[in-house]
Formats: structure tokens, sequence, C-alpha cells
């Protein structure tokens, strides 16, 4: 039979990505939660312990975290095994898809293995990495296909084998090497099979030996023995030719190892410790404090280190009885983000969940994280009365520390100080449950958007009740209910519900529906309050969902559907004109016009302080637009960002330095875009760094897009002029706000974004300025207000 050889394909993925000039990663940091650990592996005075994407590395000597992230060219996916190698220092990550990283600990770089992940003639679904195995060299691979090698010196790929029947591809779990032979636990009925590993034909199925029949989880050698545990958690020592039932394990281990003189076996609510002669030294399991479920173990200088389903890894030395000790670095909760809120410069996440068709079920009980003085705290499902599907959040606008959030099952829990203070249901509220007419009685009070209005009124939808929009006063506690009867006659059948809403200068709430398209409620209108664009003739495709809706600043409405974006642009004369219709974005794509995001699910817009559009889809990432869509500024996806999946299902902008956080089914990430909210005076503005010192090594530089580099000016107003001059009145530099944009191609030296400037050190004539003071006369275009700044450049 041709020997298999697998070509080799070794992506670098450092710290810079493909597809810009320049290198982003500086500006982005990844946010993702420590505490579901997939598994856990020693080395010298540390441990590695992944997580469901990330991995961090513990130093047991001086107890410092360190994480390896997106950030740092890991792919974000779904990590299913890891192991260390004490001869090269690397870590290998196993994941998923077949996708192998290997991280250098010398060199702190990540290789991306594609071969196995690339390889045509294996099924998708069998190419999950389940173990890694060291024996002189070569890593054995053990994956949902069968073996394969790799080669640690050479970093390349060698034989493949495919143990079934015929050659065919079968589930090996786990692979062992003791006195020249190899052994394979398998499962698909194939047993545990073993081979000559020096056999050069170990390609051919036929030449490997099954020793016992059925399915095995695991194999390790240990004490010059082999023991593998069957389906039935029978565990078999093999000494020779000699097979011995041992005893039953409790349940299916989910990770067996053999550290140092150890053979440990963790299982779902405990790890247990064998000695050289296979007798329990030690049983771990969760206690009163830390109740969890356990899914991997290792030992290092005398501690087992036991990884969890939700606490990270629990610590205790092996010779004491004491409590656990919690490790894993700071994080949110969970890592498949639904809602985000940072308008307030506090982030908030919820993990509340319901399908494209707004279905909520199965129901799921998670707290919410926040993310303050950079710390994230969990508030846990209890301690919000153990609210369902908790989704939407809005912050008080004239109260930052009073927090509302919708539950899509039981109504809106308040927050005050960080702490739960009431749910408002259908007991206590304005709030109603909907009618189910096959239940009668269910009780359920489904409310998505939720929206404080500029006199700190905060608006609700509830899906399947005749009066969906209600306005709740926190002040007074009154409640008010409109009603959609106009344009939906049976609120249970006919509505599915509602994604999400915004409110405009004018007061209408616009609406995004699932079934009625877009609607408009305006109390204030008489006679006619409510009205809904719905039809072709108003540049709708039959069954679109608009599921983001955004109002820009300057009051025209941005609408992300199910079939792309749409744009209402006189919001101020909707319910004077007899025939609004939403408007396409054409952009002209190699000379040929073509509708902006055409046919793309477009899951949230969000605003910028300079009015550019933060896009999110379902499955290409994150856009950013110019103010009128025509320039896409960046486009983010996996394959050139951090980002860890191109679902995006949540964006927010912290206005006061504009950061972008990014809410993805796999994780958080956050953007250092550098626009902030532009501010109603100059009162505040200043400009930093101030002296600019010589090690500040900002000037000069051509990419203005780089927030962490240059001198930045904050505190600006929406429309000002800004000259800079040296202490002799000689012109130095100068911009105009929506003239002079960071983002533009003409590559400005001086550029302003929405409330920031930033200046790149270079004169009109694009020389570095001298050592000196120099003087920024900020003009406010509208008001006329002005103010002069000093800034020291010392070279």
């Amino acid at each position: 039979m041709r020997s298999t050889i697998f070509k080799i394909f070794i992506l670098v993925f450092g710290l810079s990505f493909s597809s810009y000039s320049q290198d982003f990663s500086a500006l982005w940091k990844g946010h993702f939660s420590y505490n579901s650990i997939v598994d856990v592996v020693g080395g010298e005075n540390k441990i590695y312990a992944a997580a469901q994407n990330a991995v961090f590395e513990y130093n047991t000597l001086t107890n410092e975290l360190k994480t390896i992230t997106t950030v740092d060219g890991l792919s974000g996916q779904q990590i299913t095994t890891i192991y260390y190698s004490e001869t090269y220092q690397y870590l290998l990550i196993g994941y998923e898809t077949g996708l192998i990283e290997v991280y250098s600990e010398t060199e702190d770089t990540v290789l991306t293995v594609v071969d196995i992940l690339d390889k045509p003639n294996i099924t998708p679904v069998n190419k999950r990495i389940n173990h890694f195995y060291e024996f002189e060299g070569l890593v054995y691979i053990s994956t949902d296909y069968g073996i394969s090698i790799y080669d640690l010196e050479g970093l390349e790929f060698g034989d493949s084998y495919f143990l079934g029947n015929g050659g065919t591809q079968i589930t090996v779990k786990q692979v062992a090497i003791l006195n020249g032979e190899i052994y394979v636990a398998c499962l698909d009925a194939n047993g545990l099979k073993k081979a000559d590993l020096n056999n050069p034909n170990l390609i051919d199925f036929a030449q490997w030996q099954t020793v016992l029949f059925g399915n095995y989880h695991s194999v390790n050698t240990f004490n010059n023995k082999v023991y593998a545990v069957r389906s039935n958690r029978v565990l078999y020592e093999i000494d020779g030719t000699t097979t011995t039932n041992l005893f039953t394990l409790a349940s299916l281990p989910l990770d067996a190892d053999v550290v140092d003189s150890f053979l440990l076996y963790s299982t779902s609510n405990a790890v247990y410790v064998y000695d050289q002669n296979l007798q329990l030294l030690h049983n771990y399991q969760p206690t009163q404090d830390f109740l969890t479920n356990f899914t991997s173990a290792t030992i290092t200088d005398d501690e087992i280190f036991i990884g969890t389903k939700d606490l990270g890894v629990l610590n205790i030395p092996m010779a004491e009885n004491q409590l656990y000790t919690v490790i894993k670095p700071n994080g949110p909760l969970a890592n498949e983000v639904f809602r985000l809120n940072a308008t307030t410069g506090v982030v908030w996440v919820s993990y509340g969940k319901y399908t494209a068709a707004l279905n909520p079920y199965p129901l799921t009980s998670k707290g919410v994280s926040y993310y303050s003085q950079d710390l994230w705290n969990t508030i846990p499902v209890d301690s919000l009365f153990g609210t369902l599907e908790l989704n939407e959040i809005a912050v008080n606008p004239f109260n930052t520390n009073h927090v509302f959030i919708s539950s899509f099952h039981e109504g809106i829990v308040e927050l005050n100080e960080f702490e739960a203070t009431q749910r408002l249901d259908e007991t206590n509220s304005g709030l109603e449950s909907y009618f189910n007419p096959n239940n009668p009685d269910a009780t359920e009070v489904r409310v998505s958007a939720l929206e404080f209005d500029r006199n700190g009124l905060l608006w609700s939808l509830t899906s399947r009740v005749d009066a969906a929009l209600k306005t709740y006063d926190p002040t007074s506690g009154n409640w008010q209910a409109y009603s959609f009867s106009d344009i939906i006659d049976d609120p249970f059948t006919d509505e599915t519900g509602f994604f999400d809403m915004a409110i405009d200068n004018n007061g209408t709430k616009w609406i995004g529906s699932y079934s009625n398209g877009l609607i408009a409620y305006n109390e204030t209108v008489p006679n006619s309050p409510i009205r809904n664009l719905n039809s072709e003739a108003q540049n709708i495709s039959p069954y679109t969902r608009f599921i983001a809706v955004t109002m820009d600043n300057r009051n025209q409405l941005w609408l992300g559907t199910t079939n792309g974006i749409r744009v209402l642009y006189n919001t101020s004369g909707f319910y004077d004109d007899p025939n609004p219709i939403l408007r396409s974005i054409i952009i002209l794509e190699d000379g040929i016009p073509k509708e902006l995001l055409e046919g793309q699910s477009v899951t949230d817009i969000k605003v910028d302080g300079s009015n550019n559009k933060w896009v999110g889809t379902a499955d290409s990432g994150v856009f950013y637009f110019s103010p009128d869509g025509q320039k896409t500024i960046y486009h983010f996806t996996t394959t050139n960002s951090p980002l860890p999946s191109n679902r995006i299902n949540d964006i927010s902008i912290n206005p006061n330095n504009g950061e972008i956080y990014i809410g993805t089914d796999k994780g958080l990430m956050s953007f250092k875009a550098g626009s902030s909210k532009p501010q109603s005076t100059l009162e505040e503005a200043f400009v930093y760094p101030n002296p600019v010192r010589p090690e500040y090594d900002i000037l000069g530089y051509n990419d203005l897009n780089d927030i962490n580099k240059g001198i930045k000016i904050k505190g600006l107003t929406d429309r000002v002029n800004i000259k800079i001059t040296d202490v002799e009145g000689n012109l130095v530099a100068e911009a105009q706000s929506n003239i002079n944009l960071r983002a533009s191609n003409s590559n400005y030296n001086f550029a302003i974004d929405g409330g920031t400037a930033i200046w790149n050190g270079k004169n009109l004539a694009n020389n570095v300025v001298r050592t000196g003071v120099y003087l920024i006369m900020i003009s406010d275009l509208e008001s006329f207000e002005t103010k002069v700044l000093k800034v020291l450049i010392v070279r």
C-alpha cells in the first residue's frame, strides 16, 4: 500500500495581519472567559490551561498569569486538547476542526499547521484532535480518523494511519508506547490495538493487532505496564501477554494521564490519583464551596491542578487537606456574548439568547458580566432573581449606576450600584405576559429591546402582546402602554416579536420587527401615531427581518436587515411623506454599481463620534464604513484580525475613548479605533502627551489610524478648525472636522475623528518638527468658541 504522507504547509501567523500594511495587533484586546477549561497540562514550574478558545500559563513559583489568545495568533476556534513538550518547549494546541497550533515558549510565537484541516481525503467531521503523545521527538496525534505523526524537530508531518477494516477512518482516543510497541485506544467497537513500532509498513491496517475488543477511551503506559479503560468503565492492566481486569471506575474518564510517578484519571465528578502499585492515593471531588464538573488534571511541584467546567483551574497541595484555590485570568463569565453596552464606560455583557426566529428555547440561566476599572466582575444568576434569557442592557443616562436588563422570558431586571433590586414582570409592573391559546396557563414576558429617551423614560418592547410598546418612568414608577393593533390584528399569531429599537430627535420610536417590517411610533402624532414599511415598493424584499435599528449623528435611520442595509434619510418628514421609501447604498466596485452588503444578514450597526458606521454581520465579520457608506475603512474577519468568529452578535462603543467592543459567539474583543464623542464646548479640551519626550517615539510616522501613537487633542466639539503654529506664528499643521479624517486615503499628518484629533509631528513640508513649544489654536466653526493649548516637543 502506498504511503500516505501529508505535505508540509505551515503558516506563520504572528502579530501582523496579511490584509493590511499596518500592524493592528496593538490596537486589539481580547476579553475571553477562562471559566470553562478543556485541558490542563504541566511543565517545569508551570501549567498550561486551555479554555474554549484561549490558553493561559500559570507560573507556580511567581503565581504570574499569562494569556495566549487570538491577539497572539491563536485561531479562536474550539480547542479540544493541549500538550506541552519539555524538550522543545512547545505547547501543542489541537482543535475540533483538525487545526493544530504550535506555540513556542522561547520565541513567544504561534505556528498554524493546517495539514489535517485542509486534507481533502479526511471527512471534515472526523478531523477532531483528541490527544497528543510524544515519543523520541515525534508526536502521535490521536484523531477521529486515526493517527498522524508530527516531527517536532522539523515541524513537519510524517505518516498517517487509518486503522479500520480496509483502511477506513475510525476514532482513536489515545496512543501510548511501551517496549517498542504502540498501543491505540479506539472507539466504534474497534478495540485496543497494538503494533510493532519499528514495522516500516504501519500504514497497512492489517499490521495492527486487536488486543482487546470493545470501545476504549484511554490507554497509558505506567510502571512498565499498559492500562486501558473500556466503555464499561473497567480498567484493564496489560503486562506482556497477560491482561487483568483490575476494577471498575465510578464513571468514564474524560482525561487520563501519567505524571511523574502517578496515574491520573479525571472524571466529571472526581479526580483519582494512583501510585505505581495502582493504589489510590487521592480522590479529589467538588465541594460545597466549589460545585462544578471536572474536565482534566495534572500534577506539578507536588500540587494538583484540576480543570473545571465553570470555575477555571482548582489547585490544592497533594499532601494537604484544605480548600481549593481558584486559578484563572480575569475575564467575563462566558464567551457566548449576546448583548453589550459600553456607552457609559462600564462594559455590560449578557448571555441570554433567542434564535433568528425569536425563539428562546431551550431556556438558559446565566448571569451578567461588567468591566469596570480594567477588571471583569460577574453577577451570578442567583443574584438576579434566577432570571432566564437576559439580553438587552439599558443604562439610565441620568444615573449610570442605574441599569435595566431585559429578559426574553421573565420581564426586566433592575440594578442599582451593580446589585439587582427588583424584577419587573406581569405581577408588579405594566408589563404583560402573552396569552398562548395552546397553553393558556403559560406565563412569559418576552421583553427584547430597551431604550432610554432624552427625558429619562425607559421604553421597552414586549413580544406577542397587544400593547407591545411600553414606557416606564424610574422616578415616579409610572407605566404607559401603546397598542400596535392598528397594524397587527392578532399579536400572538401575526407578529413573532421585535429585535431592536431606536429613538430619534423627534421622539419617534423606530422598531425592527420579525413579520411587520419597520415600525414607527410617535405618541405625539394625532390620529395615526403608528406606521410601518413592509412592501417591495418601499425597497423591502419579502421575508426581510429588521434586526438592527440605529440613528446616526445626522438623524438618519440606518437599518440592518437579513438582506443587507437600508437607510431612511428623512426621518423628520416621515409622517408627512405619503410614500416613504427605504434606500439602498449603491457603491462602485470595479466601476460597476453594487448594493452595499447585498444579501448579507446584518446583526448590528453602531455609529461612532465621526458618524462612521460599525456594522456586524452573521457570518462575514465586522465592517467599518465612512458616514455615507461609500468607503470601507476596515473589514475585520477571523483571517485578518484577532476576531475569534465571523458571527457578530453585538457591537458597542465607549464614547469617551472610541474603543469598539465586538461581541461574538466565541468571545469578546475590543479595538482602539480612537474616535471619541464630540463635546458640547471646548472647555475640557486638552493635549497629550505633554511634554512629548524623546523616548516617546511617535514623531514622523505615516499612518494616523494607530491611536497608540501620535499627539492627541481630546475634548473637541463637533465642527472645529485647528491650527498648530510655532511660537513665532508660523503655520505648522492644520485640520478641520469632517474634512481631514484619519481614515482618509490622503495620508494626512493631522486629522480629526469626532472629538479627537491626532498629529504625527510633521509640518506642512512633511518634515518632523524641531524641539520647541507649539501652539494649538482651536476654533468652533458654529459657536465661534476658541481655545489655545500649548505642547512642548523635545527631540
